[in-house]
């Protein structure tokens, strides 16, 4: 069994055995030297795959395309747009999803049914397949187009977000690499956010399935930037058992070991979508430990880090606790006022229902800081949770009132 994961330095979504991307511009995005917007990654062979999506009513069609195949449990390929989401068009969108995949599978030669596809970006606005067509030929496949693939899904992320972790799995290497795009539109389930996972682990399609879930349950729907969710959301992951281990299923020994490094990677990549978060300047993380479930204690995180008042407070560097204790009693946790202990920053500033006297400056000082967290101990059972988000500031106003002009 694997006792620890370790990360890959410069590790991306190609650092797995066997899997090759590469980018190009099409001419979706506003031109500029280093844009890209098209891009595809592709296994050697057939891969095992899963996904998870969002809960938004109204989605893509790339979502429903997808959800179609992933159900198959077998693909080889996606292809991926940024610039336009491919959302609200009608029956349109799904005729270009189709083609889209379409495309990628020629190029490759494989069967379109094994390539699955994904749109961000501007809803309500048709994709433009002549310019794609054109482009789809243009992109150069290499084990070293990781960090292209990256940098072709931004859409308003000022940065490539990505990264790779090594285990060994019943005495055999395995690596699981990933990459990860979105700043706005974020909150559970699953905010404007793609994701896509490759690992040369041989793995059963079911527990593949079950451990993505369980690892986006723990990173990507603990993530909040306006408490808004998207009609794009897709987190995929593809498994092409390069490595040749034995396939590992829900009993093995490894299976464990195998979920932990998965979610240690989208835990990871999580708080760099946070981070990143449109206009932010600082990472929020919150705590919430002593609830009487799992559920509770994600809700109330999720609702302290997504309360624009906290966030607001956190920009300005306001000690403000009077706000997080709001966030918390609207959050729907089971919670007593007389039990909580309440922490910024590990500074105790509300303990067994009553204000803690503390030096208002020495917190105001730390909540400058890049990274500010908030701890809550609701002593009423012993489930934790743990969100992230960011500060809410003038630029994420500005930036999005002028969003599609």
């Amino acid at each position: 069994m694997a006792e620890q994961c370790i990360p890959v330095p410069g590790g991306n979504v190609t650092t797995p055995k066997g899997f090759r991307a590469g980018a190009t511009y099409a001419g979706l995005k506003t031109y500029a030297d280093d844009k890209l917007d098209l891009c595809i990654l592709v296994s050697e062979t057939p891969c095992v795959i899963a996904g998870v999506f969002t809960r938004n009513s109204i989605v893509s069609p790339s979502v429903e395309l997808d959800k179609e195949r992933v159900a198959r449990r077998r693909a080889q390929a996606v292809i991926v747009n940024s610039g336009c989401a491919n959302a609200c068009v009608g029956p349109q969108g799904m005729i270009d999803a189709r083609e889209m995949a379409a495309l990628g599978a020629g190029k490759l030669g494989i069967g379109e049914e094994d390539v699955l596809v994904a749109s961000t970006g501007i809803i309500g606005v048709e994709l433009p397949m002549a310019m794609i067509r054109s482009a789809v030929d243009r992109i150069e496949l290499t084990p070293d187009g990781g960090g292209l693939f990256a940098r072709a899904i931004m859409t308003t992320d000022s940065r490539p977000k990505q990264g790779a972790v090594t285990l060994e799995v019943g005495g055999t290497p395995c690596t699981i690499g990933a990459a990860v795009k979105g700043v706005g539109m974020i909150h559970p389930n699953m905010a404007t956010l793609l994701c896509f996972v490759a690992t040369d682990a041989a793995v059963e399609p079911g527990f593949l399935q079950a451990a993505l879930k369980s690892a986006a349950d723990l990173s990507f729907n603990m993530v909040t930037v306006d408490g808004d969710s998207s009609t794009n959301d897709t987190v995929l992951a593809m498994a092409n058992g390069m490595a040749g281990n034995a396939p590992i299923q829900a009993e093995s020994p490894e299976a464990e070991a195998f979920t932990e490094a998965l979610s240690e990677l989208c835990v990871s990549l999580a708080k760099e979508v946070a981070r990143d978060g449109e206009g932010a300047t600082k990472l929020l993380e919150v705590t919430v430990e002593g609830a009487t479930s799992v559920e509770d204690a994600r809700l109330a995180a999720r609702t302290v880090a997504s309360s624009p008042l906290v966030k607001t407070a956190i920009h300005g560097a306001d000690p403000n606790w009077g706000r997080v204790m709001m966030a918390l009693g609207r959050s729907g946790a089971k919670i007593e006022e007389q039990k909580l202990a309440l922490y910024l920053n590990e500074i105790c500033v509300f303990d067994e229902g009553g204000p803690v006297p503390f030096y208002q400056e020495a917190a105001r000082v730390s909540m400058k800081e890049p990274e500010v967290r908030i701890r809550a101990n609701l002593r009423m059972g012993r489930y934790r949770a743990t969100a992230w988000g960011c500060d809410l500031t003038e630029e994420y106003v500005r930036f999005n009132s002028e969003y599609s002009t």
